[in-house]
């Protein structure tokens, strides 16, 4: 593990707490991603293929992309002592190679009770145009 994952505690989070980071997508993440889920849909996989689609160029795995909230929860917020426990996913605009996209969190909501933090999560490409946002679920151990 090239990173270490942070640590909050329950306690150390708030509403309105944020994190973020940043990705380059290329070919080689998409064609590793295609044979990790086995979608070799032409539209992800083939130049000439996309090209003939009103998208005229390939576009990355919207699954590949959400990916990237496992290691928003799971490194960044709340980190080490996070659990997933539900995601939600709105697929906004497309992703293409070589785009350079941002990963964000931001805690909306905490309950004590379950000791569970609602993050607001989102993806945007360099344009700033969102391409995937959604709401996380995570308990806080």
């Amino acid at each position: 593990m090239t990173e270490s994952p942070l640590e909050y505690t329950f306690e150390n989070l708030f509403v309105g707490q944020k994190a973020k980071f940043s990705k380059k997508i290329d070919s080689t993440l998409v064609n590793d991603f295609a044979k990790i889920s086995g979608d070799f849909n032409p539209l992800h996989m083939s130049d000439e293929y996309a090209s003939t689609t009103n998208f005229k160029k390939r576009v990355c795995h919207g699954m590949l992309l959400s990916s990237f909230f496992s290691q928003l929860v799971g490194m960044h917020l709340p980190g080490k002592n996070s659990l997933y426990f539900s995601q939600t996913l709105n697929f906004r605009n497309p992703c293409f190679i070589d785009d350079n996209i941002t990963i964000e969190g931001e805690i909306i909501e905490k309950k004590s009770n379950m000791k569970l933090i609602t993050l607001k999560t989102t993806i945007y490409n360099q344009d700033r145009k969102c391409l995937i946002d959604g709401v996380a679920k995570v308990i806080v151990r």
